[in-house]
């Protein structure tokens, strides 16, 4: 008995270069909100804090609670939602982007990335996070930490042997990125109207790296000490010329004096 041939297409071997391209109906947003109030501040401290330092420069991009494509599966998927903070070095940070996508992007991945834990994602950021940023995406610098939690900083360097190596905190408890080249450690005060310990950035010199409002305040109080220098200096020399002033008038009366008792003497003054 004859049986039908199957249909042509089932038959045929996928040519090598039959690749499926990357979706092009990727989302941005899953609607799903952070951890807490608190996680949201942290965040845009920290992407804030990246902007105000680098204001002049283009060539960079910060991104937070951003998806990351990288690949077709992932993609396809859906399976992964973005970083908490994630900073890409040498790119033109001027386009705008609704997320990363690595194959529109020259296969470049974050160089930092910084997740802000919590009891229910610290697990996932300690293990399969880790080891994803470590395996896949080769991000140089990595850092975990709970905002609830002021004990809670970890972080690694990626090694030449593309595994992660924990960084080491210098006496104030703080780890240095050496993408960035900036400390990160901790900060007690209000921010947002939230007054917490907060993860900030500090320069290689141990100042704080301001948020825009505090670097407005700071030129503020510069300019105010500026001026209440100035007006020091102009009182002070006001003060200078009363002061010459007072002793031309004592010179000048004292003169006078002279002048009026030589005459009474008999004595012209202007002959002396």
């Amino acid at each position: 008995m004859a049986y039908p041939s199957p249909p042509s297409e089932v038959l045929a071997a996928p040519h090598p270069c039959d690749v499926p391209l990357p979706p092009d109906d990727l989302i941005f947003d899953d609607g799903e909100p952070l951890e807490s109030n608190r996680h949201r501040i942290a965040m845009n401290v920290l992407i804030e804090t990246i902007h105000q330092a680098w204001r002049d420069r283009t060539n960079y991009f910060v991104g937070g609670n951003m998806f990351i494509y990288y690949s077709r599966t992932q993609a396809r998927n859906r399976d992964f939602r973005g970083p908490d903070f994630f900073v890409v070095l040498d790119v033109d940070g001027s386009e705008p982007r609704q997320g990363w996508v690595v194959w529109e992007e020259e296969g470049r991945y974050p160089d930092v990335i910084i997740e802000l834990m919590s009891p229910s994602t610290a697990a996932v950021d300690l293990g399969e996070k880790k080891h994803l940023y470590a395996h896949t995406f080769h991000t140089r610098n990595y850092f975990v930490y709970d905002p609830f939690d002021p004990q809670s900083l970890q972080g690694w360097q990626l090694t030449t042997q593309g595994d992660y190596e924990p960084l080491t905190p210098n006496d104030q408890g703080w780890l240095w990125s050496s993408c960035l080249q900036l400390w990160l450690g901790n900060w007690q005060g209000e921010l947002y109207r939230e007054t917490a310990i907060w993860l900030r950035f500090y320069d290689s010199e141990g100042n704080l790296m301001p948020l825009s409002a505090e670097a407005e305040r700071e030129q503020l109080l510069l300019e105010r000490e500026r001026s209440a220098a100035e007006r020091e200096r102009a009182e002070a020399a006001q003060a200078q010329a009363e002061a010459e002033r007072e002793r031309a008038e004592v010179e000048r009366e004292r003169a006078e004096r002279l002048a009026a008792h030589l005459r009474s003497l008999g004595i012209d003054p202007d002959q002396l």
